[in-house]
């Protein structure tokens, strides 16, 4: 099968079978009461204000997009292995491309998945589930098992400087970056996961603009793995926009979050995600420098941190925060395959 027609046909089946099982997910959020609690007032009073009212709306829906690919997965992988017709030509599960980032997101969305539900029901620091320590702690193991797997298994030791070409960092080297790059993109991802759509919306870009660069290496089942997310994600949006009918959850956000990054590190492209991302980069420099101001000065610099929820304290409407994230996404996704164009031609 011709892997243009493949990918695009993949996406589109994860988009429809997404939107024919939303609405069983979504009877089983709202029946057992599945809804995310919006942290003290005492706590972080600014964005406590301003999410009342989404309080006790189901998360968890980030189940969609993971349990979706994995299905896929499974289920194509089986009638490759079997001959069925047809079917066996939309298999994309391999060793070399498909086994790491399937395998990262599958793991990172049960942690997610496992911190969700402490926080639907209250267990943990003030009843909100694992607390930002705990949070990174997870996001290094994963990162840990994914940078040690890119050495072990693929011996992996590559990345792209754009413009200067190949540097190979070495064993120990590569190790690090990978393992730092991966809990930066996750924790990345997280923050971004604070208002209706803005999550989804970005990541589809992002996703969309590392699937064209898997394609244009001749890495067709990485472009097909990501197709499915991308069609996922887009049967997950039609019920995210606001008002949402659930939310990501970390379920979500930490699987999608640390598969990002392997599939930046996968194509050898991990920095083209500082323009790619760029949305993601400055949510967690409005973190990083909100806590470094109030650590040095004892201040808040912005109203609320991550960014986006600053914007809401000033006024802005949460529609118009999350389509301007979106514009702003689609143009550094360009951008970012520009660049690797370019590069390419330099």
């Amino acid at each position: 099968m011709d892997p243009v027609i493949k990918i695009l046909l993949l996406a589109a089946l994860a988009f429809v079978v997404t939107i024919a099982w939303t609405p069983a997910l979504t009877r089983i959020l709202y029946k057992y009461k599945l809804g995310k609690n919006i942290r003290l007032a005492s706590d972080a009073p600014v964005y406590a204000s301003l999410h009342a009212h989404k309080a006790g709306t189901p998360t968890m829906g980030g189940l969609l997009i993971w349990v979706t690919t994995l299905a896929f997965a499974v289920m194509f992988s089986a009638a490759y292995a079997f001959g069925v017709p047809f079917l066996r030509h939309l298999d994309f599960f391999t060793r070399s491309e498909t086994l790491l980032p399937l395998g990262a997101l599958v793991a990172a969305s049960l942690v997610g998945l496992g911190d969700d539900l402490l926080n639907v029901f209250r267990i943990g620091a003030h009843g909100g589930g694992l607390t930002m320590r705990h949070r990174l702690l997870l996001y290094a193991a994963i990162a840990a098992i994914g940078a040690w797997w890119f050495i072990a298994k693929l011996e992996w030791t590559t990345l792209r400087v754009p413009f200067v070409g190949p540097a190979d960092l070495g064993t120990i080297g590569f190790s690090l970056f990978a393992f730092l790059f991966l809990i930066a993109v996750t924790f990345s991802v997280n923050e971004m996961d604070g208002l209706d759509g803005l999550a989804g919306g970005t990541l589809l870009t992002s996703f969309g603009a590392y699937s064209a660069i898997a394609f244009l290496q001749g890495r067709y089942d990485l472009a097909a793995f990501t197709g499915v997310i991308i069609g996922s994600l887009l049967a997950f949006l039609w019920f995210n926009i606001p008002p949402a009918r659930f939310f990501m959850g970390d379920t979500g956000a930490m699987g999608l979050g640390i598969t990002l990054g392997i599939v930046a590190l996968l194509v050898g492209e991990p920095l083209l995600l500082i323009v790619i991302g760029l949305p993601f980069v400055v949510e967690s420099l409005s973190v990083i420098i909100q806590m470094s101001w109030k650590h040095a000065t004892g201040r808040k610099l912005f109203r609320s941190t991550p960014i986006h929820h600053h914007l809401e304290a000033i006024g802005w409407p949460e529609p118009k925060i999350v389509m301007r994230m979106w514009v702003i996404s689609g143009v550094t996704a360009v951008l970012g395959l520009v660049v690797f164009l370019v590069d390419r031609v330099v």
